[in-house]
């Protein structure tokens, strides 16, 4: 359950897209399917709906991208499961931001009374 209404994405995007499978010729779709299933890590695996898909400026501009560079965008933008995991995009760590503040607090106060007592 979402800590905030705001964590929950707007229909389509709260639908579970998945992974694309594997192909010998990818397509920019399939990339970006990549992205939204948070096969990237730099993502909650979300769908995003876009004003244009992922590619269309290229196409329109004439130099649509190959299959070879699609093949080496889908390999290379994969991140390993570690980092995936490190991303949390679910908020597993509740608990850092708290932590962060309660100690960034601790030490201010710290200060405040060392100055107090100089």
């Amino acid at each position: 359950m979402p800590l905030f209404r705001s964590e929950t994405p707007p229909p389509p995007a709260n639908l579970d897209f998945g992974q694309p499978p594997p192909s010998d010729e990818p397509t920019s779709a399939q990339l970006k399917a990549d992205i939204d299933s948070g096969l990237t890590g730099d993502k909650a695996p979300h769908g995003d709906v876009g004003a244009a898909p992922l590619g269309t400026c290229e196409e329109a501009g004439g130099a649509a991208p190959s299959v070879r560079d699609l093949r080496i965008a889908r390999r290379t933008a994969a991140a390993p499961p570690r980092v995936r995991s490190a991303a949390d995009p679910h908020g597993q760590r509740w608990f850092v931001v708290p932590l962060f503040l309660s100690v960034t607090t601790a030490i201010g106060g710290a200060i405040c009374l060392g100055l107090l007592y100089l």
